[in-house]
């Protein structure tokens, strides 16, 4: 099984959810992150992924252009601007969007914006599990 997960700027949620569907799918799928444009893996997205034992540290950000030529069995858009920018892929098989506040735009003390990419990372995991236990069955 192969998976794509869209963002636009590939550093947060699209990165967030990739570890999550890597660390729950392990061998059974080849996992893609890529975005409309490149923003590097945000150092924040890492420490929250960290947390909860899984490391997205090595990682890269890159564009989806990458990865036209590869036919997915899922393509998840987790994000509006990824949606709309999101081209036809040959063979695609299951296109699935479901957007999630960018915590890359958290405002305020350093805690307050760790503790948003903490809310965001726990919904991106319950979306996550939840898809997977679905496939599972």
């Amino acid at each position: 099984m192969k998976i794509l997960i869209l963002c636009t700027g590939n550093s947060c949620r699209s990165q967030m959810a990739h570890g999550y569907f890597s660390h729950l799918l392990g061998e059974k799928a080849e996992i893609y992150s890529a975005g409309t444009k490149t923003h590097g893996v945000n150092p924040r997205a890492i420490e929250a992924m960290k947390e909860q034992g899984i490391d997205i540290n090595h990682h890269t950000s890159n564009l989806l252009d990458e990865y036209l030529d590869i036919e997915f069995d899922y393509i998840f858009t987790v994000c509006d601007n990824a949606k709309e920018a999101c081209p036809v892929f040959p063979g695609q098989k299951k296109m699935i969007h479901k957007a999630f506040p960018d915590p890359y735009d958290a405002e305020g003390t350093e805690e307050e914006i760790k503790q948003e990419f903490r809310t965001v990372r726990n919904m991106i995991q319950l979306y996550v599990e939840g898809f997977v236990a679905g496939i599972s069955h």
